[in-house]
């Protein structure tokens, strides 16, 4: 080993850090869960504390791995959980609250009542967003409303709201640093996509003040320096984990596509320097921006994918392990007409329906535990196929797919999904492509690529699946999943 990257990878459920060579090889890898919170329905936390120091624990794992290996560390990349939000203490440090995750409803109200009197269609060709408890802005407003004397601190300029990204950055860097990406900012409702600034109007309408907002950054850039290590190591890369992802999936061409599968799952299409607009309820989003140049994407955002199957273990406990998954998939002929719609904090895109709640469809006494398994997993194809087929109802049409995130290990849900989407759909060699997308970023902000061909170059495939399935079985799957969403529908 001569060069190394340290790419930080904060999720939803677990904080990462992960060694790369400038080859995007991974060669150590370190990894700690924390808890999930949840304090009341449709509400869901995560103390700051538990993630700061999972992340900094995997830290210091990876540092020590590329120290005893004798390696140069070129730098730190982070990538993140997106539209967590987090308010702290700029002297103390301390967040005022627990940071709101990405998955919380708790807004959901506060989004009605603002939609009465702004027009969403407004903020949309701002932001490219919906007015959805999903972003940022209802949820900084809610902390500011909520802990008592919060908004006269923020009046002081005492105050700093961030994403996880800014978060990580402020702590890592001592305080020096209070900054986020133009991806991580996209997802925030306060900021225009199209000036790539903090927009005022949108502050004034969620009532967040600009003080205790972060500088946006490019993706490849300078976040100032770690210091927490032995060394001080800059920061050099900073990413949204699905924009990550894409980075990592190489989907630098207008019309290149990934879908990434975690705790949810997000689809993005590279639309070039074009930011267009869905009339199906799909989000405009910053891809990347690099050297002050921005890449847009059409995006397609489901809530729960991964955590239908990690429900199936900690909710339900009917596996052990979400390995066990594929095997119970292959054992069944068919799904037996059971269909579950895992809208445990609603419905993502193309619905958005922040009411709408899980359920399971066609059980019978011959219901067991694979048939429920079964469910799960192909939940997240169908769901999968919904965007898709708003993406073609907006004029798009993909003609194949890249997938990454844990779930793809399970090549039966893959072999599905090529199915249930009747195209081509390819697996990487190297599935980490959020922590990868992170460190392509260092990579460039280096000098390690002089370009995104240069990255290109590292791009290996594992397995290509194709479609097998007759016409009329897929759209007799596809026709009792859209009946079995209508029934879970409320707003």
């Amino acid at each position: 080993m001569d060069t190394v990257i340290l790419s930080i990878d904060q999720g939803t459920t677990s904080s990462r850090t992960l060694v790369f060579s400038p080859q995007g090889d991974v060669l150590h890898s370190a990894q700690k869960e924390f808890p999930q919170i949840y304090p009341a329905d449709g509400w869901v936390e995560h103390d700051p504390e538990a993630i700061w120091e999972t992340t900094l624990g995997t830290l210091n794992d990876a540092y020590a791995f590329a120290k005893n290996n004798g390696a140069k560390i070129a730098g730190i990349g982070i990538t993140n959980q997106r539209e967590t939000t987090l308010i702290w203490n700029r002297e103390t440090g301390k967040p005022l609250y627990n940071a709101i995750v990405w998955q919380d409803r708790r807004t959901a109200e506060h989004c009605r009542e603002i939609k009465e009197r702004f027009a969403e269609a407004k903020l949309t060709a701002k932001t490219g967003l919906l007015l959805d408890p999903y972003f940022s802005a209802t949820k900084a407003a809610w902390i500011l409303d909520h802990v008592e004397g919060a908004r006269l601190l923020a009046q002081r300029g005492e105050l700093a709201f961030g994403t996880v990204d800014s978060f990580l950055i402020w702590r890592l860097t001592g305080g020096k640093t209070h900054a986020t990406d133009a991806t991580n900012a996209s997802r925030t409702n306060l900021f225009n996509i199209h000036t790539q600034d903090w927009d005022e109007e949108l502050l004034d309408l969620f009532n967040v003040p600009a003080s205790i907002l972060p500088e946006v950054k490019d993706c490849a850039d300078d976040y100032g320096l770690c210091t927490v290590l032995d060394e001080d190591i800059p920061i050099l890369g900073v990413a949204g984990d699905q924009q990550a992802a894409a980075i990592g999936q190489n989907c630098f061409d207008k019309g290149d596509i990934k879908s990434t599968y975690g705790t949810g799952c997000f689809v993005i299409l590279n639309t070039g320097s074009e930011c267009i607009t869905s009339k199906n309820r799909l989000l405009s989003t910053v891809c990347y921006r690099l050297n002050g140049q921005t890449t847009y994407a059409l995006e397609g955002s489901i809530f729960v994918a991964g955590a239908a199957v990690q429900w199936l273990r900690d909710g339900i406990q009917i596996i052990k392990d979400a390995a066990e998954t594929e095997a119970m998939c292959e054992d069944l002929e068919s799904n037996k007409g059971v269909y579950l719609v895992p809208a445990f904090t609603g419905l993502g895109a193309p619905h958005w329906d922040p009411d709408a709640r899980g359920a399971i469809f066609g059980l019978t006494r011959d219901t067991g535990r694979a048939e429920i398994a079964r469910a799960t997993v192909e939940s997240v194809v169908y769901q999968t196929h919904d965007l898709f087929k708003a993406m073609s109802e907006d004029g798009v049409t993909p003609t194949s797919l890249r997938v990454d995130g844990g779930m793809v290990y399970n090549s039966w849900m893959v072999q599905h999904l090529s199915n249930v989407l009747d195209i081509p759909v390819d697996r990487p060699k190297v599935l980490e492509t959020t922590a990868l997308g992170a460190a392509y970023l260092v990579g460039l902000q280096a000098g390690l690529y002089k370009s995104l061909e240069d990255v290109k170059d590292n791009w290996l495939i594992d397995k290509a699946f194709t479609p097998d399935m007759v016409p009329d079985t897929r759209d007799s799957l596809i026709t009792a999943w859209s009946k079995a969403v209508g029934k879970v529908l409320i707003s």
